[in-house]
């Protein structure tokens, strides 16, 4: 067998990086994010929301989830407790004591925030996620390897996976009724909403409205609007008469959420063959260091020899 020196290898991982790099120009994955002026968004009012959760059941309806009858829906006992969305439900209503007056709970409606600058969109490593023209991020099932870097990075805690499905499981999470808001049509939960708590529409239209009501009812809203700017803004946006820490709500800052977590996900595991030269050239270093020590014990045996 012929010895590889330790050129030799260079020269054999300086060609492996190159025909990576080449190869990665083709494979590396760079997901969309298209930020539009005119993207779309959701202001939910809070002061008008009831807890009828007529939005969780057409939400489950309209995503093919198994639903119970409406009427079901209405059960107000499902209030004891906390819920966060999940594999079975993209949107969950919550309910919180009113301390200004407890006859009147705030009720608050809970689902992917749609993020302008998507945290999700920036971890995953194969670009399952993209974020939409319209302003949705919605995710590519075939091209999802179940990594759920995405559940790690979403700044609300959103993206759900199924644990349970061993063959194929899949991320779960409100998709904007993409399929219905690409053609025009508005989300189910927003169509269903007898009160009107939830106002579909472009995103500055909804910040223009949501001023204006706070601006002629400052007794009843707090004076911000969750979602506008929190992680870079979000599509899905509130106005509340409590504080939203209260009900809640994640502090977050003005800065987007992908943050340093972008440059190693895009420096690194954007590109598959990279990390694979990286790997070889690893590999390689620990060949040559093993391969040393055993040329040093065979000369110190053939010293040994030579004297007896």
């Amino acid at each position: 067998m012929k010895n590889i020196n330790r050129r030799d290898f260079l020269r054999f991982s300086s060609a492996l990086t190159v025909a990576g790099a080449g190869l990665s120009t083709t494979a590396k994955a760079v997901p969309d994010n298209i930020l539009s002026p005119d993207r779309m968004g959701v202001l939910v009012d809070t002061t008008h929301c009831v807890g009828c959760r007529n939005c969780e059941w057409a939400c489950k309806t309209s995503h093919g989830i198994p639903a119970e009858d409406i009427e079901t829906f209405h059960n107000r006992e499902v209030f004891k407790e906390f819920r966060r969305p999940g594999n079975d439900s993209y949107t969950v209503v919550n309910e919180f004591e009113n301390k200004k007056n407890e006859l009147l709970p705030i009720n608050v409606k809970y689902q992917c925030m749609h993020c302008d600058k998507p945290a999700c969109v920036s971890a995953c490593i194969v670009g399952a996620f993209t974020k939409q023209e319209n302003g949705s991020v919605i995710w590519d099932t075939d091209k999802c390897i179940g990594c759920r870097y995405c559940m790690v990075a979403c700044p609300f805690q959103v993206p759900t996976f199924e644990y349970e499905e061993a063959l194929k499981p899949d991320i779960h999470k409100c998709d904007f009724c993409h399929s219905r808001t690409i053609e025009g049509g508005i989300p189910a939960c927003v169509e269903i909403c007898p009160v009107e708590a939830l106002m579909y529409g472009p995103r500055t239209e909804l910040i223009r409205v949501a001023r204006e009501r706070i601006r002629r009812n400052p007794g009843k809203y707090k004076n911000h609007i969750y979602g506008e700017r929190e992680v870079g803004g979000t599509s899905w946006m509130y106005l509340t008469s409590a504080d939203f820490d209260y009900l809640r709500f994640p502090k977050h800052k003005e800065s987007t959420a992908p943050g340093v977590s972008e440059s190693i996900q895009h420096g690194i595991f954007a590109y598959f063959v990279p990390p694979l030269a990286l790997y070889a050239w690893l590999g390689g270093i620990m060949w040559i260091s093993k391969r040393r020590k055993e040329l040093v014990n065979e000369t110190e045996q053939e010293k040994q020899e030579e004297t007896k």
